[in-house]
């Protein structure tokens, strides 16, 4: 009877651990479904899922326009592979493959306008504007991305014949994409009510810019891109030179050297291919300047760094959509803005008390933004170590700004030091040379290199009197009589 019992309560048990071993499977499975059902949910509707929707409307276009096959492979071939190029076939209208990889590649898409051409006189412009030795290093490539073939032939023309001993020499090339190769440009959404004609225009842009992209990812280490309307100032190449080098070491994905459209925006090479694929992948959703913006983001540089005064200037009346008047100009444009400073790599310290988050840095920088320390008192400083000791021509300082003018350093000294002392969290020099003092806020001096016969280490900006106004640091330039990396 006991073992009859024992059975029977083993087989009972038996059968309640099936029971829980099947209650627990439909529970995992209960709970793989709705952890799967949750994750497609914040998928569809994370705030910035922008691939996900691009991918919902590739899926749409495919069911509603009944996509060509050949069309779909050539436009959008790779897509998951963001770093790869995008396989077209361009060709060659003048000029040939660069035989050289270059440090610049300048590139500009044209199309037919209604109203004027200005894309002679830009080119003219980035050649006029360059020296001897800036050519060498400069590559400019043309996309004609009208489908006209007559007007394409035309231009080539009217290319070939002014600018013939730049094509020879290899720094211009003129390409086109033929039409076989872009994406549905018809029946595409209408987002933000624009008419179905701008939708097309601005549309078949994203396309062209990708393209233009596509082609130039590895012709050079930096790539600007302009408008086909654009005069640019004198020396630019240089100047570009000189943001990039004080900028090593720095994390960016776009520096601006216009506030216009996308003209001057300068990015690394190697992002070229992704940013070609994000074009493509979004071109209907919205125009090129706004995805850029996104581009930027996603790749974890939040805040636009731009630099003055710009570099290249909108100089076309009409716009190539509809020949419509387009008199946009950028006002921090200068035609001759050869004089940028160096502005060595530096370590920046204060002991004033900084207000939020206008820290020292913003100062040392052509970008627009600055330094705001509360109300200074007499023997607070502004100091800058030198990573390597320099020799200076020029230094000027400006403080306050036009909405707030008296935030001005009311009575300070500029002194520049040597001797370097402590680690690299504490460095200061031990002996300093005062160069002057600040008049109405400001500091300029010239020729430091024959009043000053030592290297330089440091430099600082001292406040020689207590004041009550808040100090803002506008900017602070300085050149080297010779480059940081000599």
């Amino acid at each position: 009877v006991t073992l009859l019992y024992a059975v029977l309560h083993m087989r009972h048990s038996l059968k309640y651990f099936d029971k829980m071993r099947c209650l627990r499977k439909r529970s995992a499975v209960s709970f793989l479904g709705v952890l799967v059902v949750c994750l497609l949910f914040m998928n569809l509707y994370i705030e910035d899922g922008y691939v996900l929707e691009g991918d919902k409307q590739l899926i749409r276009e495919t069911a509603t326009h009944q996509l060509n096959p050949e069309r779909y492979v050539h436009s959008f071939k790779d897509l998951s592979n963001f770093s790869g190029s995008i396989n077209i076939s361009y060709r060659y209208l003048a000029g040939t493959p660069l035989p050289r990889k270059r440090y610049l590649t300048i590139g500009l898409s044209s199309v037919k306008r209604k109203k004027g051409n200005y894309l002679l006189e830009t080119i003219k412009s980035i050649f006029e504007q360059s020296s001897y030795e800036e050519l060498k290093e400069i590559a400019v490539v043309v996309q004609l991305a009208d489908f006209d073939s007559a007007w394409c032939e035309g231009m080539v023309r009217d290319i070939s014949q002014k600018f013939a001993h730049h094509i020879i020499a290899g720094r211009l090339i003129v390409i086109h994409v033929p039409e076989d190769y872009y994406p549905v440009l018809d029946g595409l959404k209408r987002n933000y009510n624009d008419p179905e004609d701008r939708v097309k225009f601005r549309s078949k842009q994203n396309v062209d810019y990708a393209f233009l992209l596509n082609f130039c990812a590895n012709l050079s280490d930096y790539y600007v891109m302009l408008e086909d309307d654009v005069r640019c100032s004198k020396n630019f190449l240089t100047a570009v030179k000189k943001v990039i080098t004080s900028r090593e070491g720095s994390y960016w994905v776009t520096l601006e050297f216009s506030k216009l459209g996308y003209i001057g925006k300068l990015y690394h090479s190697h992002d070229l291919p992704r940013l070609a694929h994000f074009l493509l992948m979004f071109y209907q959703e919205m125009p090129c300047d706004w995805l850029l913006i996104h581009f930027r983001g996603l790749l974890a540089q939040k805040e636009v760094i731009r630099f003055k005064p710009s570099l290249f200037q909108h100089m076309g009346y009409y716009s190539s959509y509809k020949g419509a008047e387009n008199k946009l100009k950028d006002d921090d444009f200068e035609e001759e803005s050869f004089d940028i400073p160096d502005n060595p790599p530096a370590n920046l310290h204060t002991n004033m008390n900084v207000f939020e988050n206008y820290e020292a840095s913003k100062a040392y920088s052509s970008i627009d933004e600055y330094f705001w320390g509360k109300a200074p008192s007499s023997g607070d400083f502004y100091g800058i170590v030198f990573e390597k000791p320099i020799k200076i021509s020029k230094i000027k300082v400006v403080t306050g700004t036009e909405d707030r003018q008296n935030d001005i350093l009311h009575h300070g000294a500029l002194e520049v030091g040597e001797k370097i002392v402590g680690n690299k969290k504490g460095r200061q020099c031990t002996t300093y040379l005062r160069l002057g003092e600040f008049k109405n806020g400001n500091f300029e001096i010239t020729d430091v290199e024959h009043k000053v016969l030592f290297d330089i280490n440091c430099m600082r900006i001292l406040v020689t009197k207590s004041q009550k106004e808040w100090l803002i640091i506008r900017s602070i330039s300085v050149w080297t009589s010779q480059t940081p990396n000599q």
